[in-house]
């Protein structure tokens, strides 16, 4: 009878053992599990986020845009970007070549950035041309409507947003202060592509202005950088008294070329650029395009966290600036009045 009882109570003790090496088997595969979780945690909290790539396409230079990419990415930098940390830049410059935009547009499409920003009018449409799905953010841009890159300002309605330079009232403007310094102001050379959208509509307001300071209008077409000495020689053929640029990227490529020849020709020049005033023209009055390149790092942001194009309206300019050179006007013999000077924004001495 002991023997029995002294035989079951091994078994017991053998069916303990087992068990109690089941549980720490059972324990220590739930040990490994909760390792293999934690490690797995730890490595993609440490994988690096996915850093944002923006294409920048601009048909001119890296000098030509200069103040403007500055401003483009302080505008980014006020908002948390620092490139090459948190926000990657392709930048890509036609250089003057504007048959090269389609190649430097596609090759960005390419590279799968996320947004491209067309750093004007003829980088918007190779962009626009080379994908229906990266959202497109134009720095400016002088008739988005007229250039059929959006359907309306309030609901651009594709892939494509951002800013517009259109203020046509600033060329009766950019008119009137011609007068103001050349009081005997009688004929103005108009110097630009009048087919050029925003163009048109600019023209109407500069006809009108002309009309009410009495002055007449010579309109000469420049249609490729060869066309700018021909112009010039039949504005001074013209007997023109100053010459208007409307806005243009062949007149703004070449801008120390016309700086040069208007003081040559003896011809006070307004031009809509200060980038014109600072490579030797007289005088500017427009649109402050550094403040349109920092408010496009806004759109950059928008659409980063989440907002598609289509919803984001076109922002029209709200600061405009006024800029003298002291240096063209003594080249030109002209003395600027006391009361441009005080309302210039920038004077070059």
């Amino acid at each position: 009878m002991n023997e029995r009882i002294r035989l079951r109570s091994s078994d017991c003790d053998a069916s303990n053992q087992e068990s109690r090496i089941k549980t720490a088997n059972w324990l220590g595969l739930v040990a490994i599990g909760i390792a293999f979780a934690i490690c797995g945690a730890v490595a993609e909290a440490q994988q690096p986020a996915k850093v944002p790539r923006i294409g920048f396409l601009s048909a001119l230079s890296p000098s030509d845009l200069s103040a403007r990419i500055e401003a483009f990415r302080q505008g980014l930098h006020e908002l948390g970007y620092v490139e090459g940390k948190n926000i990657l830049i392709e930048y890509r410059y036609a250089e003057g070549k504007f048959d090269r935009l389609p190649g430097l547009a596609a090759e960005l499409v390419r590279l799968k950035v996320d947004i491209i920003v067309s750093a004007g009018p003829i980088s918007t449409r190779p962009s626009k041309a080379a994908t229906s799905t990266i959202p497109i953010v134009m720095a400016f841009d002088n008739d988005p409507v007229g250039n059929g890159f959006v359907a309306s300002l309030a609901r651009p309605g594709g892939n494509v947003t951002g800013l517009s330079s259109l203020a046509p009232e600033l060329s009766g403007k950019q008119l009137e202060l011609l007068k103001e310094i050349v009081p005997n102001l009688s004929r103005v050379a108009v110097l630009g592509n009048s087919t050029e959208p925003g163009n048109a509509q600019a023209s109407r307001v500069t006809e009108l202005a002309a009309g009410a300071l009495k002055v007449r209008l010579q309109y000469l077409e420049v249609l490729s950088p060869k066309d700018i000495e021909t112009a010039f020689r039949a504005a001074s053929k013209g007997r023109a008294d100053a010459v208007l640029l409307l806005q243009s990227a062949i007149t703004f490529s070449r801008r120390e070329q016309i700086s040069g020849l208007a003081v040559k020709s003896r011809l006070p020049a307004m031009c809509p650029f200060p980038e014109f005033v600072q490579d030797g023209g007289l005088m500017s009055y427009g649109v402050s395009y550094t403040d349109l390149f920092r408010r496009a790092a806004t759109y950059v942001d928008k659409i980063l966290k989440g907002a598609k194009p289509a919803d984001l309206p076109v922002e029209q300019p709200t600061n405009f600036e006024l800029v003298i050179n002291m240096k063209a006007a003594k080249a030109l013999g002209i003395k600027i009045p006391q009361s441009i000077l005080i309302r210039a924004d920038r004077v070059i001495e």
